[in-house]
């Protein structure tokens, strides 16, 4: 870990900070999951413990720049004080005069969360004017926010100016599980990259290929990688404009590289689409592939028996139809079983993992999304690289 935490500097009493990143899902009102806020509670009980005065910062959606009561964080503070168990202060405001006092009126060991940051324009566009207004806040700043750490905003990267910056302990968790497969996994790293499109992942696997013992590839851009052995994709999606990748791919990782062996295939995507499971060389021009088949699972599961690090991003199917998650589940219950170092990555993967699996026999989930891959493309992270060195 190169960046400083709240472990390494003199924090009692002080005034903090905090960009969090409570981003949740909000159905009228109603949070539909509160993974994000849950994960913020070990550091700001380490600050509460130290006697801080903590302001928290974070957005929700993106209201570009103007107020949007359907995108107030006060459901959140409310949810935030039933988790913390202590009471949380709310205000509706960002920077202004009821801010101000409201941020005076703290005692040490108390929280107040402020307004969504976006509904000022000034935050996005890293105004440094505001940036400097939010440092007021604080004597110390706090970033844990990881998932907004590919962003170069006022609240996440602009304040860094004005005040010393280190990481919260999700922060440094994420830097620490994400960084050691780029800096120095438990051998053998196994990475199992999913999803429609390989588009989406093409850095991560320019980044991780030569790292790499063993690459697994499912969901929808595994076509665009058949495509490139030759092979009959029906009517799949494809990305043709990378093909010439895939096959780039292919010839890297040489006998590293596995593809499913076996593949659910429909006429549509639906839950009523006639199925049939068949082998990769026998996809009907007439079918797509929706899932990867049981033997591929199987064949997956056996390189996760003697891995010692996996890496998992992006669903093996279209698992938000159930007939079209097996893949997907067996995955997931595999590398649960595995002993392995397990590092999991994306909203899809997250989301599978909750539904077919157990969340706490996998080593770290992450909440980045963006900013994982990012990451593990080998990218500097705005909101990372505003921290200070130890």
């Amino acid at each position: 870990m190169a960046k400083k935490t709240i472990r390494d500097i003199e924090l009692a009493g002080k005034r903090v900070l905090v960009r969090v990143d409570y981003n949740v899902p909000l159905d009228h009102g109603r949070i539909g999951d509160n993974t994000r806020i849950r994960e913020t509670i070990p550091t700001i009980q380490f600050l509460r413990e130290a006697n801080c005065k903590i302001v928290l910062v974070s957005h929700l959606g993106r209201p570009d720049g103007k107020s949007d009561p359907s995108l107030s964080l006060k459901a959140i503070a409310e949810e935030l004080q039933k988790l913390l168990g202590a009471p949380v202060a709310f205000v509706d405001d960002i920077v202004g005069p009821s801010a101000q006092a409201a941020a005076r009126a703290l005692q040490p060991g108390q929280v107040l969360l402020l307004e969504n940051v976006r509904f000022d324009a000034r935050e996005e566009a890293n105004d440094p004017g505001f940036a400097r207004d939010l440092a007021q806040f604080g004597d110390v700043y706090v970033n844990d926010a990881f998932a907004t750490a590919h962003r170069a905003h006022a609240s996440t990267a602009g304040v860094a100016a004005f005040l010393p910056a280190v990481a919260g302990l999700l922060m440094e968790k994420e830097l620490e599980h994400l960084g050691a497969i780029l800096e120095n996994p438990k051998r053998p790293l196994v990475a199992v990259i999913g999803g429609a499109k390989v588009s989406s992942k093409i850095g991560v696997l320019q980044n991780l290929l030569p790292r790499l013992d063993r690459l697994m590839i499912g969901g929808g851009m595994a076509c665009t990688f058949y495509r490139a052995k030759g092979l009959e994709i029906g009517k799949s999606l494809l990305e043709e404009e990378h093909v010439g990748l895939a096959h780039q791919i292919m010839e890297e990782a040489g006998p590293r590289l596995d593809l499913p062996i076996e593949v659910l295939t429909a006429y549509k995507i639906d839950e009523e689409s006639q199925t049939h499971m068949v082998d990769m060389y026998r996809i009907s021009s007439e079918m797509a592939v929706v899932d990867i088949g049981p033997r591929s699972v199987q064949k997956f599961a056996e390189g996760f028996a003697d891995a010692g690090t996996i890496l998992w991003n992006g669903p093996m199917g279209v698992f938000e139809i159930p007939r079209f998650a097996k893949g997907t589940a067996g995955v997931a219950q595999a590398v649960a079983a595995s002993p392995a170092i397990s590092v999991i990555g994306g909203g899809d993967t997250v989301a599978a993992i909750e539904k077919y699996s157990d969340p706490a026999k996998f080593t770290h989930i992450s909440t980045g999304g963006g900013a994982s891959l990012e990451f593990l493309e080998g990218k500097t992270l705005p909101g990372v690289a505003a921290l200070q060195d130890k």
